[in-house]
C-alpha cells in the first residue's frame, strides 16, 4: 500500500518530462511506475515523453500504451537522435505546467520521489531541487569519474550540489524556460540555472536509485575532456556572459604586464649594464607577450561589441525578472489616480 503523498496547498500544474532513446523494454514499466507514483497526486499533471530518434520499437510501444492512460500522456518525437540535452530541452519547451520534473526513462530514477521534491520546491520557495543519488547503483567505472567531475564542477561553479549527473530534478517553469541547453550541457543544468537565479534557491534532495534492468546506458558522463571543455564554457557564461571584455582583458593585462617587465629589464641591461640583448630568449618572449596582450584586449573589445549587438537586436535580456507575470497583470490596475 502506497504511503500518502505529501501535499502542498500552493496550486500548480506538474509536467513530468522523460527523454527516451532505444528504451523499448522500459516503456511499459516506466509508464506504470509514473502513474503509480502520481496516482494520488492532488494537482493536475501531464507526462511528456521525448523520443530522441529511437531506432527500435520505443515509439510504437508508447503509442500502444497511451490509450490505457489518457491524453495527459504526450509524445514529442524528434527527427533523429540529437542527444539527451536536446531531448530534455524539447520536453521542457513542450511542458505546460508551472512546475517541471525531469528524469531518465531507464527506471534508475524513482518517480515516487517526485511529489516530495515538488513539495519542497514550492514550500521553501526554491527554483530548483536536484536529486542526489547518495546510494548510487552503478559500477565503479561510472562512479569514480562522476565523483571527480562533481567535485570539479562544484568548485568552479560555486553551486554546491553533490550530484550534478542525476536527471531527476524539479524546476520552476518560469526559470528553466529561460535557460537554453545546447551540446552536452545536461549535466550542467544547475549551473546554467544559476545564471538566471541565485544559487541560494537551488537545493538538493536525497533520492532513491535503482540498477538498470533493461537495455544499456546511452547517456553516460562521457569522457573527462568533454566535461572539462563544457565546464570552461559554463564558467565563461556564468561569469562573463554580459561582459566578455573583462574575461579577455584580464588575460591581456597579465600577458602585457609580464611582457612589459621583461622589456623593462632588458632596457636596463642594454643601457645601464651595456650588454648585448639581441640573442637573449627573453627579448622574443617579452615581445610575444606584448603582442598577445594587444590581441587579447582587442578581442575583448570586439566581444563587447558582439555582446551589446546581441542583446540590443534580440528579445534576450541580461537579467531575469522573477515576478514578471505579476507585474504584467498589474499594469492596468495598480496605478495611483488623482482624487
Amino acid at each position: 500500500m502506497n504511503a500518502p503523498l505529501p501535499n502542498t496547498t500552493i496550486a500548480h500544474r506538474l509536467s513530468v518530462v522523460i527523454p527516451m532513446y532505444n528504451e523499448q523494454e522500459n516503456v511499459s514499466p516506466m509508464l506504470s511506475r509514473v502513474h503509480e507514483a502520481l496516482a494520488d497526486y492532488r494537482h493536475p499533471w501531464e507526462l511528456v515523453v521525448v523520443d530522441d530518434g529511437s531506432t527500435d520499437e520505443t515509439v510504437a510501444r508508447l503509442r500502444d500504451e497511451i490509450p490505457r492512460y489518457g491524453k495527459h500522456v504526450r509524445i514529442v518525437q524528434l527527427q533523429r537522435n540529437f542527444g539527451q540535452t536536446a531531448a530534455m530541452q524539447a520536453g521542457i519547451d513542450a511542458a505546460r505546467g508551472e512546475v517541471i520534473a525531469t528524469l531518465d526513462g531507464d527506471l534508475q530514477n524513482d518517480p515516487a520521489d517526485i511529489p516530495h521534491m515538488v513539495k519542497r520546491l514550492l514550500d521553501e520557495d526554491l527554483d530548483l531541487v536536484a536529486g542526489w543519488r547518495q546510494n548510487r547503483q552503478d559500477n565503479l567505472l561510472r562512479k569514480i569519474p562522476s565523483r571527480i567531475a562533481n567535485r570539479l564542477i562544484r568548485r568552479i561553479t560555486q553551486v554546491n550540489l553533490h550530484d550534478y549527473g542525476c536527471s531527476l530534478k524539479i524546476f520552476r517553469a518560469d526559470v528553466i524556460k529561460h535557460v537554453r541547453l545546447y551540446g552536452e550541457m545536461h549535466r550542467f543544468i544547475p549551473a546554467w540555472t544559476a545564471t538566471h537565479t541565485t544559487p541560494a534557491r537551488i537545493k538538493e534532495e536525497v533520492v532513491r536509485h535503482h540498477a538498470r534492468q533493461f537495455g544499456q546506458s546511452k547517456y553516460g558522463i562521457g569522457r573527462t575532456f568533454r566535461v572539462v571543455l563544457d565546464l570552461l564554457a559554463v564558467y565563461f557564461f556564468m561569469r562573463y556572459r554580459s561582459k566578455p571584455g573583462h574575461f579577455f582583458g584580464k588575460i591581456g593585462f597579465i600577458f602585457g604586464a609580464l611582457g612589459a617587465l621583461g622589456l623593462f629589464y632588458l632596457t636596463w641591461v642594454k643601457f645601464v649594464l651595456d650588454e648585448n640583448i639581441g640573442q637573449r630568449p627573453l627579448l622574443l618572449i617579452s615581445v610575444l607577450f606584448v603582442m598577445l596582450a594587444v590581441q587579447m584586449i582587442t578581442t575583448g573589445v570586439m566581444s563587447e561589441l558582439i555582446s551589446r549587438t546581441y542583446y540590443e537586436s534580440s528579445d534576450v535580456k541580461s537579467y531575469t525578472v522573477r515576478n514578471a507575470q505579476e507585474l504584467t497583470s498589474a499594469i492596468s490596475t495598480e496605478w495611483k489616480h488623482p482624487e
